[in-house]
């Protein structure tokens, strides 16, 4: 068999164009297209790496907002209930402080209503005592009350003793001049009963004493001699207490405990 070269030749010549036909105008268009695509991929991808890593990095910013929200929150309800109970034992102090205060008012006010009844009472008692001692007097002895209230005083004088007689006595004798001993009473003194208690405070004190008379209706048909703070006194207002005590424990007895 006869190889035609120059038809040999003429092949390969084909073959060799068509191969750079398709390299030229085929298999490089293809090549460039996949080399494109894969830019395009990496591309995306990276594209998608980077907004992943936005999205973690805004998860993690949210979480860390969520935890420091959490946290202000918790902060805010401690410092709500922290005020919350302050702020009730404030007013369970102020509470206790105004109803101690009512109580201390309402017991000053019993107090003072019950100090009010027995002054009143014992002015009553007082008043129906001498009332009642000026008639008995008057009947039985036709001697008024004033009267014998300086005969008793007299009789006190005279048979008083120890030393604060003895005190009284120096604080009469050493009276400044000009500064005369007092004499109290509660009613206005006759003119012979203040010379009988004269010479009976003369002779008592073995020489004579000036006196100075006052009226002071508060002795309760009583006589008070005083000088330099000592004193010597009667008054019916020493039995009305003995009275009046002597009342208070037999009642302070009966009340239920």
């Amino acid at each position: 068999m006869l190889i035609d070269w120059f038809t040999v030749g003429a092949q390969v010549f084909n073959f060799l164009i068509l191969v750079w036909l398709m390299k030229r105008f085929l298999y490089q268009p293809v090549l460039d297209a996949i080399a494109a695509r894969e830019q395009k991929i990496a591309a995306a991808l990276a594209d998608a790496a980077i907004t992943q890593a936005e999205a973690k990095q805004q998860h993690d910013t949210f979480q860390q907002k969520n935890q420091a929200f959490d946290a202000q929150r918790a902060g805010l309800l401690q410092q709500a209930r922290d005020a919350a109970k302050t702020e009730r034992e404030r007013l369970q102090a102020e509470a206790r402080a105004a109803a101690d205060a009512a109580s201390a008012a309402r017991a000053k006010a019993l107090l003072a209503d019950a100090l009010h009844l027995r002054n009143a009472l014992t002015r009553q008692t007082q008043d129906q005592v001498l009332d009642i001692s000026r008639r008995v007097l008057a009947d039985l002895a036709a001697v008024s009350l004033e009267q014998r209230a300086c005969d008793v005083f007299i009789q006190r004088l005279q048979s008083a003793d120890g030393e604060a007689l003895a005190a009284l006595g120096e604080a009469l004798k050493a009276s400044p001049e000009g500064e005369p001993a007092l004499l109290r009473s509660a009613f206005e003194l006759p003119a012979a009963q203040r010379t009988a208690l004269r010479e009976a405070v003369d002779e008592r004190f073995g020489q004579p004493i000036a006196l100075a008379f006052e009226t002071a209706p508060e002795l309760v048909s009583g006589i008070e001699l005083s000088a330099q703070g000592l004193k010597l006194a009667w008054s019916i207002s020493d039995y009305l207490d003995a009275l009046s005590s002597g009342l208070q424990a037999r009642l302070g007895a009966t009340e239920p405990a």
